[in-house]
């Protein structure tokens, strides 16, 4: 198949329109049939519900050329029942795990000249999502949603590949105690906005926001969950009911464990333990896993011993087996790779 006409190596991390999207709307108690669509604009009424009280959740995932020549998604089977429980926990319906799954592929079939070559570094990202569509103007759960989907090729999420990052203790909270900070929703990703420009501002590549109710443990980014490695080559993760359950980290865990032989930890990481950590990395859909190279907080910089050079040896092993897996150059787990063409 012929692709478009893309500069695939130097693709930034940004939104390109592509030929097809996938939309499904919900009303009356029930999902309508769904279809395909030229149309990348949506129309809504000025008081619809995610106007009002931003009852909106999404998804990210990617779809890859193998080295075979195939087109693929990873695990989106977990990604389907992660929106599954975002939609609960917002009063929304939730859009069904086999249809979700349909969608993708329906997508993906149709805009497969997006899907950048193998040997790129770049993927087709796929961004699901639904929100309320009906005027609400009490403040209450709407009855009418749609749900969408739509791919877009992206290279690197950080400009600097993989080189290691700087990072700063945000002084601000990402997710309040028994909120929201766990579901992947709208509403979680702009209380991180200003943080995000502010530590920009200040010369940081990202912040590390700590737990809410004592700001002396460990939580995640903005959009990335942490991973650290000790000097025993242990792999620890931060365990908190406010971090999203990333796909990338969970999956990571499992490489770890079952590739690697390594120990395999999920406990509540204090900051004054980063210091003890021999690598750091953070871990999502669109970075894979980004070093960490430093952690200033207001009193204390932290530089892990991996440096600010290149990834930590064992980062580095667990990015190449996953990469290695999504891109078919190593065997995948059983059900982790699903194949769309």
């Amino acid at each position: 198949m012929e692709k478009a006409n893309l500069d695939w190596k130097n693709l930034s991390f940004g939104y390109i329109t592509t030929d097809k999207r996938y939309v499904a709307n919900f009303k009356d108690g029930k999902w309508g049939e769904g279809s395909l669509t030229d149309d990348p604009n949506i129309t809504l009424n000025e008081c619809a519900g995610i106007l009002q009280y931003c009852q909106e959740v999404f998804e990210g995932l990617k779809a890859y050329e193998q080295e075979d020549g195939s087109i693929v998604t990873f695990r989106p089977d977990l990604n389907a029942s992660r929106m599954m429980d975002s939609a609960k926990r917002m009063e929304m319906p939730s859009f069904p795990a086999e249809r979700f799954i349909e969608a993708v592929e329906e997508v993906v079939r149709a805009n497969a000249k997006w899907v950048p070559p193998y040997g790129t570094g770049a993927t087709l990202y796929l961004r699901p999502y639904m929100f309320a569509t009906n005027p609400v103007i009490g403040v209450k759960p709407a009855t009418e949603y749609q749900f969408r989907l739509f791919g877009t090729p992206v290279g690197p999420y950080f400009k600097n590949g993989v080189k290691p990052i700087t990072i700063c203790v945000s002084d601000f909270d990402r997710a309040a105690p028994r909120g929201t900070g766990f579901i992947k929703a709208g509403l979680n990703y702009a209380m991180s906005l200003h943080a995000n420009v502010t530590a920009h501002a200040n010369g940081y590549d990202e912040n590390m926001f700590l737990d809410p109710a004592t700001r002396t443990y460990v939580e995640e980014t903005g959009g990335a969950n942490f991973i650290f490695i000790t000097k025993d080559g242990e792999l620890v993760t931060p365990k908190s009911n406010s971090i999203l359950p990333s796909v990338t980290r969970r999956s990571l865990l499992v490489v770890a464990k079952d590739y690697l032989g390594m120990k395999v930890t999920e406990r509540p990481v204090k900051f004054s333990e980063l210091k003890d950590f021999a690598e750091c990395g953070i871990c999502g859909t669109a970075a894979v896993i980004c070093p960490v190279g430093k952690v200033v907080s207001h009193d204390e910089t932290v530089c892990f011993p991996s440096g600010m050079e290149k990834m930590g040896p064992v980062t580095q092993k667990l990015y190449d087996l996953l990469t290695g897996i999504q891109y078919g150059t190593v065997d995948a787990p059983e059900g982790w790779i699903h194949k769309i063409m």
